[in-house]
């Protein structure tokens, strides 16, 4: 399914560079093939901080991490 906003519009340079750390913080959290809890609640603080939760945000967790946990490709390791 693909989620789509009529009122999308073109992120500002620091709009860009914010995603741009989320992107690399996602990365580096699912480098080694596994999730842990401490590296989820730290992503999902990330992603709250600023109290914006953009469509952006969403489709980096979306391509880096679900799509990897339903297709096995990075484990959840919640121990």
């Amino acid at each position: 399914m693909k989620i789509e906003d009529s009122n999308r519009r073109e992120l500002t340079p620091e709009e860009q560079q914010e995603l741009e750390k989320f992107k690399v913080i996602i990365q580096g959290a699912i480098a080694d093939g596994i999730l842990t809890r401490y590296e989820r609640d730290r992503i999902a603080y990330i992603m709250r901080a600023d109290g914006k939760i953009t469509y952006e945000k969403f489709e980096l967790l979306r391509t880096l991490m679900h799509e990897k946990i339903a297709s096995g490709e990075l484990r959840l390791d919640y121990s």
